[in-house]
């Protein structure tokens, strides 16, 4: 139906505007209260018990023969990409984090078409390149820009973009066989396994819990329930709807939101701290991605066969 549609690009629409403002909501706590690793732990168990808090109704049970598939989900799509991601965000500029994200779909794509024998093109291996030129660009200019740029947190978001594409592409097969929530709740609670050695210790003795305040406590809270739970459920739902290629190209949104909330922190709470991450190397980087992708995702016409 044609308003399930309108639902699945709201959907989409929504999940990307939560993870642009995510960039600067998640940074404002970082490091002074929470430390990267103990941020992410928070995340892993409150969107980890949201999930099987669902799961209990579902009543699937997974083969054994699929946990291995799983683990490597958890490692991938719930552990080493958001370790990666909030040590990058903790780094480098929010805009930066919006711009690099972008070129998600094309990661992907390589991924695809190293392990899934993705059919190459010309239209594809165009869009790669310009692609890949823009993000080279970006974490380049991230080692000399005057901003809050950084060329390792730069290096670190791709890292996360790389991880979390692995996740999509294991976990692809899987969705065929199970529900969706019974895939995320063991992502989760493999991830919180890996999570382990690198947060536990962090988050019981490193964060300074004395100087939480409501809006910590609102931070963590958005990130576990906006960014993760209701992210996670806003795609799935999406994906239902419309094709991965139209649910990809959604990531073109996070850098214009990001652009929207510096302006809006400049001129109405005449905070300028993000006002050099702004410039025109970035907006040519950020086109350079969108066009990359934007030929990746493009479907090849069929030739058109004669009869003689």
């Amino acid at each position: 139906m044609q308003s399930n549609i309108i639902k699945a690009h709201l959907a989409l629409f929504a999940t990307h505007v939560i993870y642009a403002a995510n960039h600067f909501i998640a940074k404002g706590i970082m490091p002074e209260k929470v430390n990267p690793n103990a941020l992410v732990m928070f995340r892993v168990i409150g969107a980890g018990l949201l999930f099987w808090a669902i799961k209990y109704f579902i009543k699937e049970r997974v083969a054994k023969k699929d946990f291995f598939k799983l683990a490597l989900c958890g490692l991938f799509g719930a552990s080493l990409n958001q370790l990666s991601f909030f040590h990058g965000l903790n780094l480098t500029s929010p805009i930066d984090t919006s711009i690099i994200m972008t070129s998600a779909p094309a990661v992907v794509f390589i991924l695809s078409m190293i392990f899934l024998k993705e059919k190459v093109t010309k239209n594809k291996i165009l869009g790669l390149s310009i692609g890949a030129l823009g993000a080279i660009g970006l974490v380049w200019y991230g080692q000399v820009s005057e901003g809050n740029s950084s060329l390792l947190g730069n290096l670190f978001i791709i890292i996360n973009v790389v991880f979390f594409s692995l996740y999509q592409v294991i976990v692809k097969p899987l969705m065929r066989t199970y529900n969706f929530i019974t895939i995320i709740s063991w992502v989760f609670l493999f991830g919180l396994v890996f999570v382990i050695p690198f947060g536990l210790k962090d988050m019981l003795y490193h964060t300074n819990y004395e100087a939480f305040n409501i809006n910590t406590y609102l931070v963590i809270s958005y990130v576990i329930v906006f960014t993760t739970f209701c992210t996670f459920l806003f795609n799935i739902y999406a994906l239902r709807q419309v094709s991965p290629a139209v649910a990809g190209s959604y990531t073109y949104v996070q850098p214009a939101v990001s652009f929207i909330i510096v302006l809006i922190l400049s001129t109405v709470f005449k905070n300028d701290i993000y006002n050099k991450d702004v410039n025109w190397v970035k907006i040519a980087c950020c086109f350079l991605v969108i066009i990359g992708v934007y030929l990746i995702s493009k479907k090849e016409k069929k030739a058109k066969h004669s009869n003689s």
